[in-house]
């Protein structure tokens, strides 16, 4: 290809974006300057927190987002001709990288795993599933476990690595009732449960009536305090995401009117940011990929063919339409 195509945010959304904030502009695709690479992109994440970053970041520039691509050219003395690539430069056919700068690095190609699964649950989604769990949580075997938005990218991810670490029942709240379907009878969970069907606290009391001991959280608002209620003394929650409010269709969410809870019953409640632990990634494979390869684990994914789907499926992951992580597949 001699042409390179970036998708721009040409505008402020106010609600739910819609395709007329964006804008793809084609450009010759660059040469690489001494100390840089030229990436094809392969694949692309697509993550709610971008509708986040709409409302702050630059216009007319290509939303940043994880990457994965294949080095075409090189003059970085670290990075060859067909090396597989992530890094940051999010939503673009082409990337100039520099390896280690930005959180550029060389990916493994690991025999029996699909490639996808290094921005699914080999990467930051996985990674953060997996830091929720063993860092956050220190999720012992045995422990309950509640995960809220259960069926996207991190819920999947954290339900199957919570199975691995021998949790006790896991249960899920989603978004619809082929959600709870798919928890249940593709990824593991015990139990699961529409959130539309009434209060979250309420149908997570039927769900575990003796409560759970730890919350994987993504939502905020009426699931933090769902959580909240549900847990037993001394219970711990990571905090994930607040997928609730990063659409501003409507208000923000009150916060929840039970936090007082968390002194009464001896709770903690922290928040889990993946990029101050970058240096689990290597453990992250290292426990993931033999399941990987075994079959026991999958890489639970939504994938949208072709760089123009690229805006359809962002507002589609805003709407719910994914199960797990959703990736736009580039290039083969």
């Amino acid at each position: 290809m001699t042409t390179s195509i970036t998708v721009q945010q040409t505008a402020r959304p106010v609600g739910r974006p819609v395709p007329a904030d964006f804008a793809l502009v084609r450009a010759q695709v660059p040469d690489p300057a001494p100390g840089t690479a030229l990436v094809e992109n392969l694949y692309l994440s697509v993550d709610p927190y971008h509708r986040e970053v709409m409302d702050a970041g630059p216009l007319h520039t290509p939303l940043e987002g994880r990457a994965l691509g294949r080095v075409l050219a090189s003059r970085d003395p670290g990075l060859a001709e067909g090396d597989l690539v992530f890094h940051r430069q999010g939503w673009r056919t082409h990337a100039l990288v520099t390896l280690g700068a930005d959180g550029v690095r060389k990916i493994t190609a690991y025999d029996g795993v699909p490639l996808s699964a290094h921005l699914g649950i080999l990467g930051g989604t996985g990674l953060t599933a997996y830091v929720a769990l063993t860092r956050t949580l220190r999720l012992q075997p045995g422990e309950d476990l509640f995960v809220t938005a259960a069926a996207g990218g991190v819920g999947t991810a954290a339900g199957r690595i919570a199975r691995l670490l021998g949790a006790g029942r896991i249960i899920g709240s989603a978004g619809s009732p082929r959600k709870v379907e798919y928890l249940t009878e593709d990824v593991g969970y015990d139990a699961a449960f529409d959130y539309h069907d009434g209060p979250v606290g309420e149908l997570l009391a039927r769900a575990a009536p003796d409560g759970v001991d730890a919350v994987v959280e993504n939502v905020g608002g009426a699931h933090l305090e769902g959580a909240i209620s549900g847990l037993r003394a001394h219970g711990r929650i990571a905090w994930v995401g607040a997928v609730a409010q990063y659409d501003t269709l409507a208000a923000p969410p009150a916060a929840p009117r039970n936090l007082y809870e968390v002194i009464s019953r001896s709770l903690r409640l922290e928040g889990v940011l993946v990029r101050n632990h970058r240096e689990v990634q290597g453990e992250l494979e290292e426990f993931l990929v033999p399941h990987l390869r075994s079959g026991r684990v999958r890489s639970d994914e939504t994938v949208v063919d072709g760089f123009e789907g690229i805006v359809d499926g962002f507002i589609g992951v805003l709407g719910g339409a994914n199960t797990g992580k959703l990736l736009v597949r580039v290039a083969d």
